[in-house]
């Protein structure tokens, strides 16, 4: 038996070989090796660091050509020791080691299939890290708890896929959960992966909080936005801000509560609010505010196929209640159900442990092919 799955895995893994060259064409790593050689010729120069913003930028751009070169050099590797496994195992008919040519197969396919998906954005920021605004809707303590469990999810996400998170805002519930926070997902393609998580969420389940033991269904808001560079040329006309500080409460450490050091923009021609509290000092949370607030105007002008900030037309409301992207129920029966795709799971632990990939690529092989509205 075991020499039988053995030759099955052996056929599997070289049938994989040629969708790695494929999919290292489709990330068109060639263009991307001889990019990286350029600017590690440039980092070498003499007077490389004279002009520090050009070398900064120099740097990061090579560090995410370096990153996005060891991925798919370590899909090929992996690919390799598990064809050798597979050899050394039908060699000695060892049952061990076709176990852990089970497992490191199917992560291996995993793996390809995430890379797969990263060729499917095309976006004018895809490759950007993104922020995350999370909202909690009317409903008190049900809905803030709600809009906690999503944050805490999409936190679980950014860790599974090796990312850095950062808070740039948070605003405790009145009892338990979050009115709102603000995250900042470090990684790249972040921005092109989550940005279809945007929109309202909703729960059924029996509420915690009712003594009777009732069902209750609670939404909560998420908007996402590309991080930019100080180099995004957003123009803002700072007559068009409405600037507020108050004093800040929450996830901020010792520093929070003692000064107005939180700052609030609104921006007077779309309605835009953004917001931020985390840092030391009102100078630095109005710096990060700003880059949000370009971060959304510029999410915005994409979203809605516009050529600049201008055109962006009337106050951008909060997402309505109404037109949910997803449910996720608890009772009476489990099941987490896409509305846009039709993409469902059965295991919502899993999903609230940050397991949303196959939501992510479900929306994104439907947009690709057409199929969404």
């Amino acid at each position: 038996m075991a020499l039988i799955e053995y030759d099955e895995y052996k056929q599997r893994l070289r049938d994989l070989g040629p969708e790695l060259e494929k999919l290292s064409a489709a990330l068109d790593m060639d263009s991307a090796r001889a990019e990286a050689r350029k600017l590690e010729d440039e980092t070498a120069q003499d007077g490389f660091w004279n002009d520090l913003e050009r070398s900064q930028k120099v740097q990061q751009r090579l560090k995410q050509l370096q990153n996005k070169i060891a991925r798919q050099d370590k899909l090929v590797t992996e690919w390799q020791d598990l064809t050798a496994l597979c050899e050394m195992g039908q060699e000695a008919e060892d049952e061990e080691l076709l176990e852990e040519l089970k497992s490191g197969f199917q992560t291996l396919e995993e793996k390809i299939e995430e890379s797969r998906m990263a060729t499917l954005l095309s976006g004018e920021y895809d490759g950007h890290s993104a922020i995350l605004t999370f909202h909690a809707g009317a409903g008190g303590t049900e809905a803030q708890d709600w809009a906690q469990m999503l944050y805490r999810m999409y936190t679980r996400w950014a860790e599974r896929h090796g990312f850095k998170y950062k808070i740039l805002d948070y605003l405790d519930g009145d009892e338990a959960g979050i009115k709102s926070a603000s995250i900042l997902i470090e990684g790249e393609n972040a921005y092109g992966f989550l940005k279809s998580e945007a929109g309202v969420h909703r729960l059924v389940r029996i509420s915690p909080f009712d003594a009777s033991g009732r069902r209750q269904t609670s939404f909560a808001s998420l908007e996402v936005m590309p991080e930019l560079s100080d180099e995004t040329d957003i123009e803002i006309n700072e007559a068009d801000l409405k600037v507020d500080t108050y004093r800040s409460g929450g996830a901020g450490g010792q520093h929070v509560n003692k000064t107005e050091s939180a700052v609030r923009i609104t921006h007077i021609p779309t309605g835009v609010v953004v917001a931020c509290q985390n840092e030391r000092s009102q100078f630095q949370n109005r710096e990060v505010a700003m880059k949000m607030l370009k971060a959304k105007l510029a999410e915005i002008k994409e979203r809605e196929h516009l050529e600049k900030i201008e055109d962006i037309k009337g106050v951008q409301k909060e997402i309505g209640w109404g037109n949910q992207i997803r449910s996720y129920v608890f009772m009476p029966y489990t099941l987490v159900k896409d509305h846009r795709t039709n993409f469902e799971m059965g295991n919502v632990a899993s999903v609230m442990d940050g397991d949303i990939d196959g939501f992510i690529n479900a929306y994104l092989k439907a947009k690709s092919l057409g199929e969404l509205a």
